[in-house]
């Protein structure tokens, strides 16, 4: 999920650590390189699928059923929590807008609607604001949080939500791309996003994964490894987490905010 160009050692490293804590022979299908060539939000989870990070409403909406949980990660940057996250609304370093309210009639670049933390999570934020639709002037689809930055950021759009976690490593690799913007709001909190397989890797390769997920994140030697990712801990996965995403959906529905616009 979070794989700028200048994190590619650093998840390479990732990868190895996991690698060599999958005890005994290798997994039939292990790979010896992760694959970042995929699009952020695929059609499907599928059965090729061993080893991935995917966002929290999807998996409840369109990967519904094609997915078993290995555990989640919990990050220590601004606006994380013990496996949770939220989104930073962002808009231009020097624009007028000072509060959530300000953005009526503006331009919102989205990265996906199947994104919890680009659409979701502005979306219950505005409804608890008191806010209904239509609110925005236009609202357009970047493909990516990466685009939404460098649109914002550019002038072209107003506001963007951007996952806390990659706000984090943007500010951290490649501050330039974020130095002419700023957080205006953050949203409530969600669970982090979690590490997933494919529902049809056999239980036993799963559990081995599951596994060296957890013997990783106690082992001081890979202590680096996951500092390096800003991971704190991975913990395993409790599924009804997950309903808050949904959740939040309703709640905002009920609110008089059912779609971001």
């Amino acid at each position: 999920m979070y794989n700028l160009p200048e994190m590619a050692a650093r998840n390479a490293a990732f990868w190895e650590a996991l690698s060599k804590e999958v005890q005994g022979p290798k997994l039939a299908t292990f790979p010896s390189n992760l694959v970042f060539s995929r699009p952020v939000v695929p059609d499907a989870i599928g059965p090729e699928i061993l080893f991935t990070q995917t966002c929290g409403y999807p998996l409840r909406t369109i990967y519904s059923g094609q997915f078993a949980f290995l555990g989640v990660p919990t990050y220590d940057f601004p606006g994380c929590g013990p496996s949770t996250h939220r989104a930073f609304v962002i808009v231009g370093k020097e624009s007028p807008y000072r509060a959530i309210e300000d953005l009526r009639g503006a331009r919102f670049a989205l990265n996906s609607i199947h994104s919890n933390s680009g659409m979701n999570l502005p979306r219950i934020l505005l409804a608890r604001h008191g806010i209904k639709a239509p609110f925005f002037g236009a609202v357009v689809v970047t493909r990516s949080h990466t685009e939404s930055i460098r649109q914002v950021q550019a002038g072209h759009f107003d506001a963007a939500s951007i996952d806390c976690v990659t706000y984090g490593f943007f500010k951290e690799l490649c501050p330039e791309k974020v130095s002419g913007i700023r957080v205006l709001a953050e949203t409530p909190e969600s669970p982090a996003i979690p590490f997933v397989t494919s529902i049809a890797t056999p239980s036993d390769q799963a559990e081995k994964l599951r596994s060296a997920l957890f013997r990783l994140v106690n082992d001081p030697i890979y202590r680096p490894v996951l500092g390096g990712l800003h991971i704190k801990t991975i913990t395993a996965v409790d599924p009804v987490d997950y309903e808050r995403v949904i959740a939040y959906e309703r709640e905002a529905a009920e609110r008089g905010y059912a779609e971001l616009k």
